[in-house]
């Protein structure tokens, strides 16, 4: 008796669900993802072949080529406190409870305390423009006019203080790191001063930020 053979068909593949996932997937990252933050200059960093990454929860010292110092800080909690530490220690500068709390998202700046009003109701591009002309964070101790010490100073304690209220709570939080990101062609007697800061405030463990050779991404070192 003969055999039946089925006909033969080529094997088929509904791509649709695969289509739908991906586009899913797509979706839900843009919509979850954050933008980088703009940075106020653009730094040359020297390069090395460290590869170490600093975590999220680091006070970052930026100096640019021409000396300029900006100051930045995570967690908007932190940044608050930290202002109105500043706001007691500079009472002739007034901000709004809404100031305070635009403060706590911004990143990295380098005007004087008394312009820093001006600075967080300001546009990007307005901020652009005085990140450009300004002439840094004032760091001048024979003049009292050292504003990056009571940065340092008031963020080192407030961060301390939330730190120990998210450990209080069973929270893990990481212990707060300080960094230099320094231009190469920064001259040195810029960056030292910086180091005499974080010296003046007993910070003696902190990170220089350079850019890993071969890789454009920025690596950073230990230092002591």
């Amino acid at each position: 008796m003969p055999k039946i053979k089925a006909p033969s068909h080529s094997p088929s593949l509904d791509m649709t669900p695969m289509v739908d996932l991906a586009f899913l997937l797509v979706t839900f990252f843009m919509l979850t993802a954050t933008m980088p933050a703009p940075e106020p200059v653009i730094v040359d960093t020297p390069s090395s072949i460290s590869d170490v990454i600093l975590p999220k929860n680091t006070m970052l010292i930026t100096i640019d080529t021409s000396g300029r110092v900006f100051f930045n800080m995570e967690g908007k909690e932190v940044r608050q406190q930290m202002l109105r530490r500043m706001m007691n220690q500079f009472p002739e500068v007034k901000f709004t409870e809404d100031e305070i709390v635009k403060f706590g998202s911004l990143q990295s700046f380098g005007v004087p305390f008394s312009q820093l009003p001006e600075f967080i109701n300001a546009e990007q591009s307005k901020r652009d423009i005085m990140n450009r002309d300004t002439k840094g964070i004032p760091m001048d101790t024979l003049n009292h006019k050292d504003e990056l010490s009571y940065w340092i100073n008031f963020g080192r304690v407030e961060e301390y203080t939330w730190r120990q209220d998210q450990i209080n709570q069973g929270k893990k939080a990481e212990a707060l790191r300080y960094a230099i990101k320094a231009d190469g062609k920064a001259a040195f007697k810029k960056v030292d001063a910086v180091i005499a800061l974080f010296k003046k405030q007993e910070v003696f463990t902190f990170n220089l930020i350079t850019a890993l050779e071969g890789d454009p991404n920025n690596a950073s070192i230990p230092a002591k």
